[in-house]
């Protein structure tokens, strides 16, 4: 499984200092420097706003820096630095802000995915960082990022799931890899969406049990899709709408990270991981418009249209899930452009059928500057999607309302009274920022993770 180094020094020794201020605390800030530093810095008209950076002189160059924050509180306003800042160790010296969230933040800016090209230039490494949560959920991130980056003739639904169980053996959990004759019985949406592609289908998983847990434990229940590349099968997408979908199986991606986030911080729980990992082509083999499959819960479900499969993907595996009754059921995908068009790339879209775990997450997000939006479950809408001759469609014929909809399909294969909570999520940086690079992206699971943190951890 791809797990890329975070770029720390164990200790301060030799490391240059970061000092971060914000405007009201700038006096403070330079009277504890060096007078010519100081000097420096007033002349240069440093203010301590927002983003900006002055590297401060030395007898031997570069000898320190100040960074502004202005009024961000967040982790990425030192999320800039690893680049911004010369090669080398650089540590944080405290001040007015939260050590855990910067710490986090520089992680976050240090990321670069380099498979296939050299960076031009390796990142500042982070010395003396002292705080074991906030490297282990960087840690996650890099992965989550690393899995979405990777091309998708690199990362087939079999790689997706090797990933799977490679983090499994990694924190000593049983996993399970289904494919074949069992996937067809078993799983048998997920099967359908899979059969056009040379590149079978696959659903894998595993369970996982804190230290501190017992049989009688929580059960956290995760599902993710996983499509490593989507086509949009016989509907097919035009070449503007499959460029970026080998993120479509970013919804996998982030339940792993999220996973790995609850193994390392050794809740107190047993967890339950599924992914779907399936790539949606064009064969004569694949599922076509008005087809009809009978899932796992028994519905029938009419192909009203084949580019709506992720939904085809995760209903047999919430279906399982949900049998099992666990204490809360939490589903990642890169679902719809809905969502998108209704609160934009950086806001994963929230349904949830339990009103305090949605506060919880929402909560989660505004603690950790990973927000949500939730939009409704909406019963008036359920009728969208009749079929007349199966159960149900996968689409509404009628316009509007499409991450609704999605929302409502996937929970008439839960069952009743579950706690559930679905992120429809975009997955994916559209450019550079601080702390957040183009590319791949873990979006909406620190807000969750803070969530069940909250729940669980106490």
């Amino acid at each position: 499984m791809i797990d890329q180094s975070l770029p720390l020094d164990s200790a301060t020794t030799a490391s240059r200092a970061v000092h971060a201020v914000r405007p009201e605390g700038l006096a403070a800030v330079l009277a504890g420097l060096p007078a010519a530093q100081a000097e420096f810095a007033r002349g240069a008209g440093f203010k301590g706003t927002a983003d900006e950076l002055l590297l401060l002189p030395g007898e031997g160059g570069v000898a320190a820096a100040l960074l502004g924050l202005g009024a961000n509180r967040g982790p990425f306003a030192f999320g800039g630095l690893p680049f911004r800042l010369p090669e080398g160790a650089w540590h944080l010296v405290p001040g007015d802000y939260d050590a855990a969230q910067s710490e986090l933040g520089f992680l976050l800016g240090a990321y670069r995915y380099s498979n296939f090209k050299r960076a031009p230039r390796a990142p500042a490494r982070l010395a003396g960082a002292s705080h074991a949560a906030a490297q282990a959920q960087a840690a996650a991130i890099w992965m989550v990022r690393d899995l979405i980056n990777t091309p998708a003739n690199v990362l087939g639904p079999a790689e997706l799931a090797d990933a799977a169980i490679a983090l499994a053996a990694r924190h000593g959990a049983a996993s399970f890899r289904i494919e074949g004759a069992e996937l067809d019985r078993d799983y048998p949406t997920v099967a359908a969406v899979g059969r056009g592609s040379d590149r079978a289908p696959v659903v894998a998983g595993f369970r996982w049990q804190g230290s501190a847990a017992t049989a009688d434990s929580p059960l956290v229940s995760l599902c993710g899709k996983g499509v490593c590349f989507d086509s949009g099968g016989y509907d097919l997408k035009p070449s503007s709408g499959m460029l970026r979908m080998k993120k479509d199986m970013g919804g996998a991606a982030n339940i792993l990270g999220l996973a790995r986030m609850i193994m390392d911080a050794d809740l107190p729980v047993r967890l339950a991981v599924r992914i779907g990992a399936v790539e949606n082509s064009v064969s004569g083999h694949a599922m076509r418009p008005l087809d009809v499959i009978r899932s796992r819960r028994g519905l029938t479900i009419e192909v009203g249209n084949t580019d709506a499969e992720g939904r085809l993907v995760l209903c047999d595996l919430l279906a399982e899930a949900s049998d099992e009754q666990p204490a809360i059921l939490i589903d990642c995908a890169t679902l719809t452009g809905a969502a998108r068009v209704a609160v934009g790339p950086d806001l994963p879209a929230l349904f949830a059928t339990d009103e305090a775990w949605a506060a919880g997450a929402l909560e989660g997000g505004t603690a950790a500057h990973d927000p949500l939006w939730r939009l409704p479950l909406w019963d008036g809408y359920d009728s969208w999607l009749d079929s007349p001759i199966a159960d149900l469609n996968n689409v509404s014929t009628k316009a509007g309302a499409g991450a609704i909809v999605a929302a409502l399909f996937m929970r008439r294969f839960l069952a009743p009274g579950t706690p559930w909570l679905h992120l429809d999520i975009y997955a994916w940086n559209d450019a550079n920022r601080a702390g957040r690079p183009e590319g791949g992206e873990a979006t909406g699971i620190r807000a969750v993770f803070g969530a069940l943190l909250q729940r669980f951890a106490a």
